[in-house]
């Protein structure tokens, strides 16, 4: 009998990483099916805690799914467009058009398309550390190189724009901007913006503006859209319904492309025959677009001092810092800490094992600080949607588990 080799996956795939999906979501599954009940703090994912989308959303869908049978055209359906483009129109981008506007998937879907139109292999995309890792994977899946920039822990989480001007190369196609920040919450001020426009104009960058917690983000914090400050920069701007209007699993996000897009035709040729080979992005969904951006906007009573959201962040904050030897900053925006533990108290070698004898322990998922690409083993992300007394009881857990931790270090 004729013997034939095993399938194997690409090559493609040998640095493509994404670990908030990871082995220790598989350990955490086991466990389910074990009969334990695993509290989850590792993906931002609003409707499991309780958050549901605005009754005018759902309704919005429901009462067009006779006429959402069939496909779209591939950029999305006309009044969906039209609503996120009057949306950037009253956000300061006057000239923004129905054509400007691109719908897909999600966010994710639009990333993966935005760079494997773009990229030749070799390529390079600045990219922030920490960053939400799909932007870091997406860009070697797509044959390219992605090339960090390291965010400064002890100046609020922002970039530095020296040092990423020093990462340019003759390979740099694009500049990454997350912003509100995941993992960190860090919510960037116009002065670093305006760098980073600047950086992307001097070396003919494209800007990549991922912004999809545009809209959540606290006390005085300034969200600034970077379109605004980039007239004459070709700029791609990403986000979608998935967490101001908390229906992440609807899949339905946008682009918004300006700047001097006459520049970019050859490239949005490109982009174009990506979406035409999807055909479309989920229909039913995009009927939601329209009523989500008008009317009542339902995230500010969410975020404001009283509001679920505000409180929650409040509520991890205040613990995390009572435990000894963790240092976190105050999230600005987003849905996210990224706390450190300090070193010498916790000697930390593999962050991923760290959080796996966690979940193991005390039944409570959270992601290491490197499935972010960040730089050191002392870091991990803990989402803040669960309810006031769950955070309370999950921070309890974490810092019973530093303790024994603690000792056990002291021990060896």
């Amino acid at each position: 009998m004729q013997e034939f080799e095993d399938f194997t996956q690409s090559p493609k795939l040998q640095d493509v990483r994404y670990d908030v999906r990871g082995p220790i979501a598989q350990e955490a599954a086991r466990l389910e099916r074990e009969g334990h009940a695993i509290t989850r703090l590792n993906i931002g994912n609003p409707a499991p805690f309780g958050f549901e989308a605005p009754d005018s959303i759902r309704m919005a869908m429901i009462s067009n799914l006779h006429d959402a049978q069939g496909y779209s055209d591939s950029q999305g359906i006309y009044s969906a467009r039209i609503a996120v483009a009057q949306y950037y129109q009253a956000r300061g981008m006057t000239e923004a058009d129905p054509s400007d506007i691109y719908l897909g998937n999600g966010v994710s879907e639009l990333i993966s398309m935005v760079l494997q139109a773009l990229l030749a292999p070799g390529d390079e995309v600045l990219i922030p550390a920490p960053d939400y890792p799909l932007w870091t994977g997406a860009t070697t899946l797509a044959g390219g190189r992605a090339v960090h920039y390291i965010c400064d822990e002890d100046n609020s989480w922002w970039p530095d724009p020296e040092e990423i001007e020093s990462k340019v190369t003759d390979r740099t196609k694009a500049l990454v901007i997350i912003n509100p920040n995941n993992p960190t919450g860090a919510v960037y001020p116009r002065e670093i913006l305006e760098a980073m426009v600047d950086i992307a104009r001097r070396h003919n960058l494209m800007l990549l503006s991922d912004e999809i917690y545009e809209n959540i983000t606290f006390d005085d914090a300034e969200m600034i859209n970077v379109c605004t400050l980039a007239d004459d920069v070709f700029t791609i701007t990403f986000s979608g319904l998935s967490k101001t209007w908390r229906v992440a699993g609807f899949r339905s996000g946008w682009i918004y492309v300006s700047g001097p897009t006459h520049r970019a035709k050859n490239y949005m040729e490109g982009l174009t025959l990506l979406m035409n080979m999807r055909m479309c992005a989920n229909v039913p969904a995009q009927h939601a677009i329209q009523a989500a951006l008008g009317g009542h906007q339902s995230i500010k009573d969410l975020i404001d001092p009283g509001g679920r959201l505000f409180e929650q962040r409040e509520t991890a904050y205040r613990l995390l810092r009572e435990i000894e030897g963790v240092d976190v900053h105050q999230a600005d925006g987003a849905l996210y800490l990224f706390p450190r533990l300090d070193p010498e108290i916790y000697p930390i070698e593999n962050d991923e094992k760290f959080v796996i004898e966690l979940l193991r322990q005390q039944k409570i998922l959270v992601s290491h600080g490197r499935a972010f690409n960040w730089i050191d083993d002392n870091h991990f992300r803990l989402v803040t949607l669960p309810g006031v007394e769950d955070l309370e009881h999950a921070i309890a857990g974490i810092a019973e588990f530093l303790a024994d931790y603690r000792d056990a270090a002291l021990r060896a």
